[in-house]
Parts: structure tokens; C-alpha cells; sequence
């Protein structure tokens, strides 16, 4: 069932400390990213209530920022709801102010709750974030935005190059080859203006700055007896160069009198940022680019299958705590460098590992009917490598498969990694979708239907052992009875407080509800580092337990 935007964007809204607590709005694939300034205005019970929203499917919250996962498609409904009811209430009007939230005031969490992880005041929070995970989270935030035009454009060149493979339409294929490749030809301008937009700068400025790294005429200046090349360190080098223009635009407006303010700082922003960028940036990030090429085929040709193995299991993680879209500029960088990225094939065998694990549950979890609807409406995404539906709906509350699905994607790497040891590369030609969707976005060095059989090869290698592992291991801590639904006690002190989610977007909000029951030592199912060993499964929901006593039919 599909989920009103209007009414999700109004409900989140007010949830999250109302207008004048949200400071930014973005959205990826799957997720509605919220910047706040105060955290601390979202309160467990808040915090909740947004959980059991009807189309929410988790939240994941770290430092200032919250996501919300809503899954692909209605995350851009959503945001631009969202976005509209931000507007109205900017502009002052009552009755849109209102329905946004702008008078309900969401107070701090209550101390000791240990239904939300992390929920601490604003500043003890900022004191305890790690730095390198802040500048992980500043780098996804100036690439977030761009995923669009990433996706739409990989596929175009992944159509682009079937036909130019089988001799197709040549009239039409140069056609698209352009139209897909114009983005990432000015990607770097993009970036420049993202970059100063997260830090506090003039956008346009930023975009003018890293515009000198893609202007053709760079290959007249030489730097250290060599001429540059356009685009020559790439994204690194628009995101340094449209950092240092911000930093030397800040210094400006501190120091120029307001009358001259407006010639001078946007003038000698670009001047001195420019040349650096010339004389010393581009330089700089071209060698950085170069090595990230350079370290990335050297350890698939010496250690692939344990690199594979550690690459394909770490991704979920990564997925849970929203710091996989950091990979974007390494995976740029590789594209510019070589022409394809050799890391997106194998991290794509996390998707499968959490596929195979999903089925296992299927199959086990016969009488749950709640989460085998969740596992439908959730599967064709995961099969596309949208994996947050499944991770939120299905292995993450329940805890083990969760960790076998990660063994799936682990084995799926290393059988990747294997090939790659053998001098077998499997590349992705633009950044997309991963799954079934990346095939026409493929590269290698052995023929489009070689690397087609290697990357299917490792998709089914973590379709199997995901499915095997959560089959034979994943469900074993389950219980083996169950108490009738009439008697199952109800009172927060007889029942656990928070631990499942089983429910996606597409399903029932009374399903959603119904299902989600908890124990408050798992603190929380989608804060920022959960312990996926601490879920566990409602009861009720147990199949293994559940045959004497099947579910009444719906």
C-alpha cells in the first residue's frame, strides 16, 4: 500500500524538532537526509513515533544529521513534500506552519531511555563524533545530490555501449554517448559548487573555482616541467580547489569594507584560488588519483579473494550507518583514471548476500506473514541492489541474518577477487544501480560475456551461501514456543519495548504496527551502531515455533 508524501512529510516534520530545527534537506536513493541544530529536540518518544510512521522503514541518527529511510521512489516524493511544507513555513503562513509543526515543541530525550542510542544532548554529541566519520559525512553530503545524474547517466553509457558492442543503431549511439558523458566530463563544477555550498561558501564560486580543473586551455600551463591535462585530479581536485576558494572568501568578507566587498571578494577568490588550483592542485590530486588507481589494481592482483572477502562484508555496515555514499569520489576517481571502477562490482555482492538471506527467512518464516510481505515487496529493489528495505525490514531487527548476510556478500567478493588474481578484472563503467541493474554498466579486460559470467558467478555465489548461512545459522536463536496471541501479555512492563521493524513502505501501516514489539536491551533498531547480534525476533512471529498454532488467516 502506497504511502500519502503529503502526510509522511507533515508527520516527519514536527517529529524532528518542526521549521526552525531542520537546517538542510537532501535525499539519495532511499533516504530523506536531515540536517539539524539541535538533535537534543528529538526525544525518545519522537524518535518512536517517527519509527512507526507508516512508510518509514528506519532512522538512522548520527551527530546533527538524521536519515530517514524511506525507500526508492517515495524518498523523492517525500523530500519535495517536505521541502514545500519547510517553504510555506518560512513564509509565515499560519495555517502551513501548523500543519508543518512549527508550534509543536519536541523537547530532549528523557535521561536513562533506552529506547534511542545516542540520544544525548547536541554539544556532548559533537564533542564525542569522531572526526574522520564527520568528514566522511561532509564528503556524502556534497556527493549525495549528484546521484541522480550519476544513475540516469550510467545507464545511458551502459545502453550506449550495447549497441556500440553489437553494432546497433550507429546513428543513435554517438548520440547517447554524449548525452551520457556531458555530466562527468563538468562533474567537476558540480562538485565545486556542492563543496562550498556544505562549508559555508558562495556555491557559484566554488563551481568557478573548480571549473578550472575541466577547462581545456590548462594543457597551455606547465607545472614542474609538465603540462597539464584537462580534468587532470579530477573530482579531488574541484573539491580541494573549491575548499580553498571557500576558506579564501571567509577570509575576504572579514577583512574588506562593504563597498568594495563586492568586487573585491568574489575577484580574489577565484585569483588566488584559481592559480593554486593550477599550481598546485591539480598536480597534487592528479598523483593522489593516480596511486588510488594504481593501489585499488594492485590489491585485486595480490590479495583479490581476501580483499574481495573484506570489502563485500564490510559494505552492509557501511549501508547501516549511511557512510557508503563517501565511496562516491574513489569510485569517480577510478572512472576518470581507468575508465571503470573495479571496487562497485564487488561491493554489488553485499546486495546478494543480503538477497540470499532474505529468501532464507522467507522460507523459514513460513506462518509470518507480516515479514514475508515485507520480504515481496522489499525483493525486487534488493534484486536492483537497493538493499536498505531488506536491511531495515528484515536482517537488521532480527539480528543474525543480518551477520549472515554479510557472509554472503563476503563470499560473493572473494569469488570476484579470485578473478581478479587470475588477471580476470571486473569493472563498472559508471556509477548506478548494482544488482541486475549494473550488467550493462560492466567492464573488463576479457569480453562483455566474460565479465558478465565472473559478476553473475559472484551474485550467485552470495545469493547461495546468504541463503545457506541465514538458513542454517541465522534463525537458530529463535525460540521454540510461543504463547497464543490472546494471552501474549501487553503491558510495557510484561512486554519488551523496541526490536523489530517488519514492515517496508508498500506494506499495511496495522502490519507495521502490530509487529513492532522490542526489547530495550537491544537499544533501538536503526541507531547509528547497533549490535545486529542483540535483535531478536517477536515471538509470534517465530515460524519454527508458530506451526502448532498458525496464524488466522488475513
Amino acid at each position: 500500500m502506497r504511502t500519502d508524501p503529503a502526510s509522511t512529510a507533515a508527520a516527519i516534520l514536527p517529529l524532528v524538532g518542526g521549521p526552525a530545527n531542520v537546517t538542510s534537506v537532501a535525499h539519495c536513493m532511499t533516504r530523506l537526509r536531515l540536517g539539524l541544530a539541535d538533535p537534543a529536540r528529538v526525544d525518545a518518544a519522537a524518535l518512536r513515533s517517527l519509527r512507526a510512521l507508516p512508510g518509514v522503514l528506519g532512522v538512522v541518527a548520527d551527530d546533527t544529521s538524521y536519515q530517514i529511510v524511506l525507500g526508492p521512489g517515495a524518498v523523492a516524493r517525500v523530500t519535495t513534500e517536505f521541502e514545500e511544507l519547510m517553504r510555506s513555513a518560512a513564509a509565515g503562513d499560519p495555517a502551513d506552519r501548523s500543519a508543518a509543526g512549527g508550534d509543536t515543541t519536541v523537547r530532549g530525550p528523557a535521561a536513562g531511555d533506552p529506547a534511542v542510542r545516542g540520544a544525548v544532548p547536541s554539544g556532548e554529541r559533537r564533542r564525542d563524533a569522531a572526526p574522520a566519520k564527520a568528514v566522511l559525512r561532509r564528503v556524502a553530503d556534497i556527493f549525495v545530490p549528484l546521484i541522480p545524474a550519476l544513475i540516469g547517466c550510467g545507464v545511458l553509457a551502459g545502453v550506449a555501449g550495447l549497441l556500440v558492442n553489437n553494432g546497433l543503431l550507429p546513428g543513435l549511439a554517438p548520440a547517447l554517448s554524449a548525452v551520457s558523458s556531458a555530466f562527468m566530463a563538468l562533474i567537476a563544477v558540480f562538485v565545486g559548487h556542492n563543496t562550498a555550498k556544505e562549508f559555508g561558501g558562495t556555491p557559484i564560486l566554488g563551481g568557478a573555482v573548480a571549473a578550472v580543473v575541466v577547462y581545456p586551455g590548462v594543457a597551455k600551463v606547465t607545472v614542474f616541467g609538465t603540462a597539464l591535462a584537462p580534468g587532470q585530479g579530477g573530482v579531488l581536485g574541484a573539491l580541494a580547489a573549491a575548499l580553498l576558494g571557500t576558506y579564501v572568501e571567509k577570509w575576504c568578507r572579514g577583512r574588506v569594507s562593504d563597498a568594495l566587498d563586492v568586487l573585491l571578494t568574489p575577484a580574489l577568490t577565484v585569483l588566488v584560488a584559481g592559480l593554486a588550483t593550477l599550481y598546485g592542485l591539480m598536480y597534487a590530486a592528479g598523483q593522489v588519483a593516480a596511486a588510488f588507481g594504481t593501489a585499488a589494481n594492485w590489491l585485486l592482483s595480490t590479495t583479490g579473494a581476501f580483499a574481495g572477502l573484506v570489502l563485500g562484508g564490510l559494505f552492509l555496515p557501511l549501508v547501516m550507518l549511511g557512510l557508503h555514499q563517501a565511496l562516491i569520489p574513489i569510485h569517480t576517481t577510478l572512472i576518470e583514471q581507468q575508465g571503470s571502477t573495479v571496487l562497485l562490482p564487488i561491493l554489488a555482492m553485499a546486495g546478494a548476500g543480503q538477497v540470499g538471506a532474505a529468501l532464507a527467512v522467507y522460507v523459514r518464516l513460513r506462518h509470518d506473514t507480516s515479514i514475508r510481505t515485507t520480504i515481496r515487496s522489499a525483493l525486487p529493489a534488493g534484486l536492483l541492489g537497493v538493499g536498505e528495505p531488506l536491511v531495515y525490514g528484515v536482517s537488521l531487527p532480527l539480528g543474525r541474518p543480518f551477520l549472515t548476510a554479510c557472509a554472503g556478500g563476503a563470499a560473493g567478493g572473494a569469488f570476484i577477487g579470485c578473478f581478479a588474481m587470475l588477471g580476470d578484472h571486473v569493472g563498472a563503467k559508471a556509477i548506478g544501480p548494482s544488482g541486475w541493474a549494473l550488467f550493462p554498466l560492466l567492464a573488463g579486460n576479457r569480453g562483455p560475456a566474460a565479465t558478465a559470467a565472473i559478476y553473475a558467478g559472484g551474485l550467485l555465489t552470495g545469493y547461495a551461501v546468504g541463503f545457506a548461512a541465514t538458513y542454517l545459522f541465522g534463525l537458530t536463536h529463535l525460540p521454540r514456543t510461543t504463547t497464543p496471541a490472546a494471552a501474549r501479555p501487553t503491558t510495557a512492563a510484561a512486554a519488551p519495548a523496541v526490536a523489530r521493524i517488519t514492515a517496508s513502505a508498500a506494506a499495511p501501516a496495522e502490519a507495521r504496527t502490530a509487529t513492532r514489539v522490542a526489547d530495550p536491551a537491544s537499544g533501538g533498531t536503526t541507531a547509528p551502531a547497533p549490535d545486529p547480534a542483540s535483535f531478536q525476533a517477536t515471538p509470534a512471529s517465530d515460524p519454527t515455533t508458530a506451526r502448532s498454532a498458525p496464524s488466522p488467516p488475513t
